[in-house]
């Protein structure tokens, strides 16, 4: 019996585990005829990460972490459920004639061939933590019967669509289960949104996790209008009004905490889509110091707002983390002795000390009818969620001229095209160079997981491809690359980190920007002043180890 053991005690000594520990759970293993993972479990002399390590290390295979790991439907359905359960075994990925399975001991020769029988595809297994497979069974279970449930109760009743139908579905067990289980997932995935999309035939739901879209479960057709409708339920939206778009608010305990989610239905040709922002405060880091400023952005931008005036711009897409720097602006300014304002729409984070408005249309609380009463309640700093028309910009201007420090973001590719996009909403370009005082232009980049990421020699085609070198950046002798691991969910990325551009308005670019000059002029004049572009602070940051290239390449262009 002994023998049969060796391999995976080797490892577990070499992990440092107590020899005479392990031999006394190898005896116990061998008198009861218990399994020796269920007593070194159970008798504590490993943890339940230790045993999986070790279990990859002795069989010669990668070990996953399920939390996070985007699971691939169809694996998950090639293998039976009653064999999932009997064997305690999971598909997580299919690679043509060969599936990816979740196995807690690899040694289990049997459940593979068993699996190998059932699927009739080559079988590759990796190792995985006992709690974390039964949890995601479990899940799987419940789901599978919650839908079933939904499915045939609809067939069945086969009602048409009434207001009464509609809100009875709150009452409806199996549609709450699976709504609950959808957003405590989302949540303890790290997930940023959460995508319900129709489709022709079914319903496909998605998470995006550090800046990328995983699909992670189907719908089916029937069951569509029962989901959507305990969405807009739990979002205090019209249930009845599927033509035009809606947007409201959930708000969810999850591990003891309050999370907020922010909703949006959009209608489309297969119905109403759904996408759920996850607003987690406690999962975000209102520190400036720890959003990945280099020390000569954090010490540019820092200096725009320690002034008592003037107007600080965050630009870029959506989803690139200006909510996130604003925020930690504010918390940085944050004082008993500074009044702070906001106006926002919608409300994204609750911060203490700060007076925060959210934009209401319906109820005539729109940004022009806030914005002159914010200046009649005597604000020091004034922060407007975002720039979106002439009135709005002209009250930023107005403001910053007369003694307040504002901030606000501004939809544009980059900083030198902010002050062009606020000549062309109509503001005189004079008004423009005398109040703006920094630009901030950012992107999310993910970053390199620190356990996996792999060092190698870039060659002369990638750093070609990437404008290597540059000005001010030597080429690097080395590099690094994901690889995957159960920490990052085999993704080789866990995180992400923030790309900055930061341009100060100096005399120069003020004397352009009141000549009307091209962004491509200013962004020259900015850079001979010491500004970084998005992609030189990407590259900088690859060579750092703290990103990839292909990272850098993919959202800075």
């Amino acid at each position: 019996m002994n023998q049969i053991f060796s391999p995976l005690l080797d490892a577990l000594k070499q992990q440092g585990v107590n020899p005479q520990a392990l031999q006394k759970a190898t005896e116990e293993a061998e008198r009861t005829g218990r399994s020796l993972r269920a007593v070194l479990i159970n008798d504590h002399v490993v943890t339940e990460v230790q045993l999986t390590e070790a279990s990859a290390v002795a069989y010669g295979i990668k070990s996953v972490d399920l939390v996070g790991f985007p699971i691939d439907p169809l694996a998950v359905a090639k293998i039976p459920l009653p064999l999932v359960l009997r064997h305690r075994v999971l598909g997580l990925s299919l690679d043509d004639n060969e599936i990816t399975v979740g196995i807690t001991d690899p040694g289990d020769i049997v459940a593979l061939d068993d699996v190998r029988a059932a699927t009739g595809l080559m079988v590759r297994p990796v190792v995985v933590a006992r709690s974390e497979l039964r949890r995601v069974i479990d899940r799987l279970k419940r789901e599978e019967n919650d839908l079933g449930d939904i499915a045939d109760t609809l067939r069945a009743e086969q009602q048409p669509e009434t207001v009464s139908n509609l809100n009875s579905v709150e009452e409806d067990a199996p549609i709450v289960r699976y709504v609950n289980s959808l957003l405590d997932q989302a949540i303890q995935n790290r997930a940023s949104d959460l995508h319900l999309e129709p489709t022709e035939h079914d319903m496909r739901v998605r998470y995006r996790i550090d800046g990328v879209l995983h699909e992670i479960d189907t719908v089916p057709k029937h069951v569509q209008s029962a989901l959507t409708s305990r969405l807009k339920i739990m979002s205090n939206v019209d249930i009845t009004e599927r033509r035009v778009p809606q947007n409201g608010r959930i708000t969810v305990m999850v591990n003891g905490r309050k999370v907020d989610l922010r909703t949006a239905t959009l209608p489309t040709v297969w119905g109403e889509k759904i996408v759920l922002r996850v607003l987690d405060t406690g999962s975000i880091n209102l520190k400036l110091d720890s959003l990945g400023f280099t020390e000569d952005n954090h010490r540019r931008f820092a200096g725009s707002f320690a002034k008592p005036h003037g107007m600080v711009l965050v630009t870029g897409p959506t989803g690139s983390g200006k909510s996130t720097t604003l925020y930690a602006t504010l918390t940085t300014i944050s004082k008993p002795t500074v009044n702070i304002i906001t106006v926002e729409d919608p409300v994204e984070y609750r911060l203490p000390g700060i007076n925060q408005v959210q934009v209401d249309t319906k109820a005539g609380l729109t940004f022009a009818a806030v914005l002159p009463a914010i200046l009649r309640s005597d604000p020091d700093v004034v922060l407007i969620g975002e720039i979106r028309d002439r009135t709005t910009a002209q009250f930023a201007v107005e403001a910053a001229l007369t003694g307040h420090l504002v901030l606000a973001t501004l939809h544009t590719n980059d900083a030198p095209s902010a002050v062009v996009r606020l000549t062309e909403m109509g503001i005189e370009p004079f008004l423009v160079g005398s109040s703006v005082d920094c630009v901030l232009a950012q992107r999310l980049a993910r970053r390199l997981c620190d356990w996996c990421k792999q060092e190698y020699t870039p060659g002369e085609t990638e750093l070609l491809a990437a404008r290597w070198p540059l000005d001010g950046l030597a080429r690097p002798e080395r590099l690094w690359k994901p690889t995957g691991c159960r920490s990052c969910a085999n993704t080789g990325y866990r995180g992400r980190i923030a790309l900055h551009e930061v341009m100060p308005m100096s005399p120069e670019i003020e004397g352009l920007t009141i000549q009307r000059a091209s962004s491509h002029d200013v962004q020259r004049v900015a850079e001979a002043q010491g500004m970084r572009s998005l992609r030189l602070d990407g590259l900088l940051k690859a060579a750092d180890g703290q990103t990839s290239i292909q990272e850098v390449l993919r959202v800075a262009i």
